[in-house]
C-alpha cells in the first residue's frame, strides 16, 4: 500500500513539473513501474528513455500512463484501450467553496483571491470599525505609555463577556429555546451557535469555533471557561490566551495604536501607545454623552455608523462593560468631582436596568439623565424590524422570526451584564 502511494505521488509530481513546460505522454510498463519508489527514480527513468525528445517532451493531453497487460477493447487507431490508464488525480469535493478563485484584470492577467476574503469584507462593512473588546481595551490603555494598569484584575473577565455579547450582536449565538430552563436566571441559561460563518475578527472566530465544536453551556460558564476560571482540568483548554495583547495588535493593524518596546528594570515589554487619538476621543465623547446628558444624541461616525443596527444598545453595553472592567473613569477625567459621581450613579442604574429582561423602562432615572434612552432603543428595534419586513414576502412569519431573534439578542446581552454585576469591584 505504501509503495502504491509513493508511486502515485511520484507520477503526480512528475506530471505537474513537466506540464509546466509542455504537455507530455509516456507509457511505463508494469515491470519497470514496480521498481520505481521515488520521484527521483521516476525522473531518471523518463529522461533515460531514447524516444523522449530533448529538451522538449512529446505533446499530448493524456497525462502519465502505464502499460497494462492483456484484456480490454481496441480503439479506432489500434491502441489497446485498457493498456492506457491516466495517472490518478486528487478527488475534489464539489460541495466545498474553492479556496482560490481567479478574475481577469484589464491587461488580461488572472488575479488569485480567496472567496472567503470577500465574505469577511462584506461582514466588516456591516459592522463598526472597532469591536466592543477593542473599545474597552482602548479606553483602558494609557495614551503615551501604551499599557494597561497592572492592578486591574477585572478587565480580562469583562473582555470575555464582551466576546459573547459581540457574537450575539453579529447574530452568531443566541439563547437556546428551552422552556425547562426559563426558571433559571439569564446567566445560567444555555446559549448555542446559530450561524458559524466567520466574522473576520480572530478572537471572535476562535470563540465561535470553540462554541460550535463543544457541548452547549450557559453564558456564565462560557465566560468563566474563556477566562480560565475553572477547577476542571479537562476544560482548561477553553481558556483564551493573551487576549489583551492580541486585541492591541489588532488595533495596531487598524492604525489606532502603534508598537514600541520599553525597558522595565530587568526585562523588555512591548507597549502600544495611541497613534490615532481621534478614535479614543470619540469613545470618550460617546460615554460622556450617555452618562451626563439629559437627552442622548449619538451622531454617526466611522466607529458608530448611522446605519448600524442596535447602535444605542451597543453603546449602553459598552459603557456598562467599561464600568465592570474598571476603565470607565479614564473617559470621565475631564469632568469635575460631582459630575463624575453623578456619572457613576447613572451607570449603576443602567447596569441594573439592562442586566434583566425585559429591559426596565424608565424616564431618566433618579437624576433625569438619559431620559430618552428607553425610547431610542424602542425606535431602533422597530426601525430594524421594518427594515427586515421590507425584504420578505411573508411579513407575518418574518415578524415572528425577527422578534424571536431580537428577544434572544436582548437576553444574551442582559445575561452578560448580569454576570458583570457579580464582579468584586461592583459589589
Amino acid at each position: 500500500m505504501a509503495i502504491e502511494e509513493v508511486r502515485r505521488k511520484a507520477c503526480e509530481m512528475l506530471e505537474e513539473r513537466l506540464t509546466a513546460l509542455q504537455e507530455f505522454s509516456i507509457e511505463i510498463p508494469d515491470k519497470e513501474a514496480d521498481a520505481i519508489h521515488s520521484v527521483k527514480q521516476a525522473v531518471d527513468y523518463i529522461l533515460a528513455q531514447p524516444d523522449v525528445p530533448q529538451p522538449h517532451l512529446m505533446a499530448s493531453s493524456s497525462g502519465l500512463t502505464r502499460r497494462r497487460g492483456g484484456g480490454g477493447g481496441v480503439t479506432g487507431n489500434g491502441e489497446d484501450e485498457s493498456s492506457r490508464v491516466s495517472s490518478p488525480a486528487p478527488k475534489r469535493n464539489d460541495d466545498r467553496t474553492p479556496e482560490t478563485s481567479y478574475e481577469s484584470s484589464e491587461n488580461g492577467h488572472k488575479i488569485a483571491f480567496d472567496p472567503r476574503d470577500i465574505s469577511e469584507n462584506a461582514e466588516r462593512s456591516k459592522q463598526p470599525k472597532l469591536t466592543l473588546m477593542e473599545e474597552i481595551i482602548l479606553m483602558g490603555l494609557k495614551d503615551k505609555q501604551g499599557y494597561l494598569s497592572f492592578w486591574n484584575d477585572n478587565i480580562s473577565y469583562a473582555l470575555r463577556g464582551c466576546i459573547v455579547i459581540e457574537l450575539a450582536f453579529r447574530g452568531r449565538v443566541s439563547m437556546q429555546k428551552d422552556s425547562n430552563r426559563r426558571r433559571f436566571p439569564l446567566a445560567d441559561r444555555v446559549i448555542e451557535v446559530i450561524d458559524d460563518t466567520l466574522t473576520g475578527e480572530v478572537l471572535l472566530d476562535e470563540a465561535l469555533k470553540m462554541m460550535k465544536s463543544s457541548e452547549k453551556m450557559s453564558v456564565n460558564s462560557w465566560i468563566d471557561l474563556m477566562s480560565g476560571e475553572t477547577w476542571n482540568l479537562m476544560k482548561i483548554g477553553y481558556q483564551l490566551k493573551q487576549v489583551r495583547e492580541r486585541l492591541c495588535k489588532g488595533l495596531v493593524d487598524k492604525g489606532i495604536l502603534r508598537t514600541e518596546k520599553k525597558n522595565f528594570l530587568l526585562f523588555d515589554m512591548a507597549t502600544h501607545p495611541v497613534a490615532d487619538g481621534g478614535a479614543k476621543e470619540e469613545i470618550r465623547r460617546r460615554v460622556r454623552n450617555v452618562l451626563t446628558n439629559r437627552t442622548v444624541v449619538l451622531p454617526g461616525s466611522q466607529f458608530l455608523p448611522e446605519e448600524l443596527e442596535f447602535r444605542v444598545l451597543r453603546t449602553i453595553t459598552m459603557v456598562c462593560a467599561a464600568y465592570a472592567a474598571n476603565v470607565l473613569e479614564n473617559a470621565l477625567t475631564t469632568l469635575g468631582h460631582e459630575a463624575r459621581e453623578r456619572a457613576f450613579a447613572q451607570v449603576d442604574e443602567l447596569l441594573a436596568e439592562y442586566s434583566q429582561y425585559p429591559f426596565a423602562k424608565r424616564q431618566g432615572g433618579s437624576q433625569g439623565i438619559g431620559a430618552n434612552l428607553g425610547q431610542l432603543i424602542t425606535d431602533e428595534v422597530n426601525g430594524s424590524k421594518d427594515k427586515e419586513l421590507q425584504l420578505e414576502v411573508n411579513q407575518h412569519m418574518v415578524r415572528i422570526l425577527f422578534n424571536k431573534a431580537l428577544i434572544s439578542l436582548s437576553q444574551v446581552v442582559a445575561a452578560c451584564l448580569s454576570v458583570f454585576t457579580r464582579l468584586d469591584s461592583l459589589l
